[in-house]
């Protein structure tokens, strides 16, 4: 649709959290290309201060910021109070991370705070911004998945369990909010050249821009129920999904393996 129809439907105001970089800075910078105003979201203040000049300066958008925990229930609170005044018609929900390596020898605290923000965060920002959403009687939701969702992956089964949830929860919700004119899309990126690999421990190769994660998305939405942003996603996913999902399972676990290697010789983090 062109930018006036998007405005449309989707403006004034746009919410990304995990704005800080990666995929959720790529969602930030394309609205305000568009000229939607933002609310910002992530926990490093320092850098939404810089996000928020550079699209204020570049593109002429009101941005406001918000740094806040959203693993916490005291940051979700926040967030729903700070948006309430504004008129949003746009949920980016990118906030999230993931972790790899064998379950059994993981960090429950950290696995714990992954599950509430993966999961739980998304969950609550749905009910609090569709009903919103469905008293204004349009707007937009894109919530992050991922292609390990669709099967588990040995050394990621978590996190890949996290994003089997985001999927479900997407596509369900997809039809459930149709009526109330609320377009809902699953993003499903495969591997995207951002933090993510670092803080996940993981060593990728080749990867997609989080530029054309975001592109891709803001194009299919209202049109699709998910996309698979980037050509070497679509390799992986259309290579793999007429396999059953135990093969699946193994060819990833296999990979997974590859991307991990350096934790079992002792290298990782």
């Amino acid at each position: 649709m062109n930018r006036q129809t998007f405005l449309s439907k989707y403006g004034p105001w746009a919410v990304v959290t995990g704005a800080s970089d990666g995929i959720g800075y790529a969602f930030a910078e394309q609205l305000a290309s568009r000229g939607m105003n933002l609310m910002i979201v992530a926990r490093r203040a320092d850098r939404l201060n810089e996000l928020a000049l550079e699209l204020r300066t570049r593109y002429g958008v009101e941005v406001q910021m918000l740094a806040v925990d959203l693993s916490t229930p005291e940051g979700l609170a926040e967030l729903a109070s700070a948006t309430e005044p504004i008129n949003v018609g746009l949920l980016v929900a990118s906030a999230g991370y993931g972790t790899s390596g064998p379950l059994l020898r993981a960090n429950l605290r950290q696995e714990r705070n992954m599950l509430d923000l993966n999961c739980y965060a998304v969950l609550e920002q749905c009910v609090v911004f569709g009903n919103r959403f469905a008293l204004r009687g349009k707007g937009g939701i894109i919530l992050l998945s991922s292609l390990v969702g669709w099967q588990g992956v040995p050394q990621s089964a978590h996190y890949a369990a996290t994003k089997a949830y985001v999927q479900s929860l997407a596509e369900g919700l997809r039809l459930e909010l149709k009526p109330n004119q609320i377009d809902v899309l699953a993003c499903a990126p495969g591997p995207v050249q951002s933090g993510f690999a670092s803080r996940a421990d993981m060593v990728m190769g080749a990867a997609v821009l989080p530029q054309t994660v975001a592109e891709e998305a803001l194009r299919a939405l209202g049109r699709q129920g998910t996309v698979i942003p980037g050509g070497l996603s679509k390799l992986l996913s259309y290579s793999l999904v007429p396999l059953p999902r135990s093969i699946r399972s193994l060819i990833l676990g296999q990979v997974m393996g590859g991307m991990t290697k350096h934790q079992r010789s002792g290298a990782g983090a």
